[in-house]
């Protein structure tokens, strides 16, 4: 690329165009070869046009306002031209026309910014996360027909009034399949989604900064649900004649027992299946979401499941070790389930994650950092939210136990504590 051009702007009038004695004013800008021209929606008198200077002659305070009006344009222009140069840009003589005229300035609308992520994410983020994406969407079409009775939104016009009220909306908002609001962290979730959409426009640099600087993401700290094993020999045990639940409970069962999320588990091949340094089946694979390598030595419970679907049709035909049907069914289908073993906790599918790092690994006495590499978390810090859980357990075991032994009468060596 040429790391120079020639470069210049010159005024010119067109006498071709005379109008009540007076001829139009043009700048002519050339780069190398190339040259435009913009007109200056300006008159003056030919016979007081310098031709050699590009400019009009006299002192009147007009002439001067005029001239003083052309400088001030060829040194827009120039600034122009070197701001592209700067940037390493390949510059035309166009390209600085439409720069000085505003037509290189493309207004991205907030549905197109929304498009542009949609698309080109498409191999980077999980389904899901792409469909909770669509969701803000969504809410953000709604709110700005609601606000501002348009279709649409200019990007560039997004302000923190504009992140507050969107805000309040969502907290206000009523869906139609339930009347109570969203919680604070559904409402942070779609807010922190939307400042991800605003912070790509600031690096696409089709805004100058992002409305979400003086921001602040606000999530509430949530109880982490999982199975006790009473709840856990509950669902095992349960005999379903019905073959959908059956198979749920089955595929459930098997992340309480390998820890693996939906995303990863629907992932799983035979060849996921290999013989370990202690010459045990063991379970190997990449997690989806943050790349990490899992290993984890598999239990017999789990060993049982891998056998009894062995030959599923399901399997052969997709080349999964498991048939694995959507998410979304899996829940609905959970929440049954749920019912039917008197179960009073929300059953989804992560349940069955939390229920290996707690009352299956932890609470039998595996250290926690083997958990973590199991679980292929990048962090043990992303664990440790775990131990906090079982401490918490321990804890309400202990206080029951303490009361169980507790005397009738409170020796007085306690007293004094």
């Amino acid at each position: 690329m040429r790391s120079s051009n020639s470069f210049g702007v010159h005024f010119i009038i067109k006498t071709s165009k005379i109008s009540g004695g007076e001829a139009p004013v043009y700048a002519r800008i050339s780069v190398d070869s190339q040259r435009v021209e913009i007109s200056m929606k300006q008159r003056v008198d030919p016979g007081q046009w310098n031709h050699a200077r590009g400019l009009a002659k006299g002192n009147k305070n007009e002439i001067r306002e005029l001239n003083e009006y052309l400088e001030k344009v060829r040194a827009t222009i120039t600034a122009d031209f070197q701001d592209l140069q700067l940037a390493k840009k390949h510059i035309t003589a166009e390209m600085l026309k439409n720069r000085f005229l505003g037509e290189d300035r493309q207004d991205m609308m907030l549905s197109q910014l929304l498009e542009y992520h949609n698309t080109e994410f498409t191999e980077k983020l999980r389904e899901g996360t792409l469909k909770n994406y669509f969701t803000t969407g969504k809410y953000l079409g709604k709110f700005v027909k609601k606000k501002y009775k348009r279709g649409d939104y200019c990007v560039r016009d997004i302000d923190f009034t504009f992140v507050q009220s969107f805000e309040i909306y969502l907290r206000r908002h009523r869906p139609t399949d339930h009347q109570r609001p969203m919680t604070q962290n559904g409402v942070m979730k779609h807010m922190e989604r939307f400042q991800k959409l605003m912070g790509l426009a600031r690096d696409m640099e089709w805004i100058v900064k992002s409305p979400f600087d003086r921001y602040r993401l606000k999530f509430e700290k949530v109880e982490i649900d999982y199975l006790t094993e009473f709840e856990l020999e509950r669902i095992t045990d349960k005999v379903f004649t019905n073959a959908r639940l059956s198979w749920v409970q089955d595929l459930f069962v098997f992340a309480c027992y390998t820890g693996l999320a939906y995303t990863d588990l629907s992932e799983l091949t035979p060849s996921s299946v290999y013989k370990g340094v202690d010459g045990e089946p063991w379970l190997s694979g990449k997690r989806k979401k943050t790349s990490e390598p899992f290993h984890i030595p598999l239990l017999y419970p789990a060993l049982n499941l891998i056998e009894k679907y062995r030959d599923h049709e399901k399997s052969k035909t997709k080349g999964t070790l498991l048939p694995v049907p959507t998410n979304q069914r899996l829940n609905t289908y959970l929440k049954e389930i749920a019912d039917l073993c008197g179960i009073s906790k929300n059953l989804t599918f992560h349940v069955a994650r939390h229920t290996f790092a707690t009352t299956v690994t932890l609470l039998n006495g595996v250290p926690i950092e083997s958990v973590s590499k199991m679980l292929g978390h990048s962090r043990l810090s992303t664990t440790q939210v775990y131990g906090r859980v079982i401490q918490k357990k321990l804890s309400q075991d202990m206080a029951s136990l303490r009361d169980k032994l507790s005397p009738k009468s409170i020796p007085s060596v306690l007293k004094a504590i």
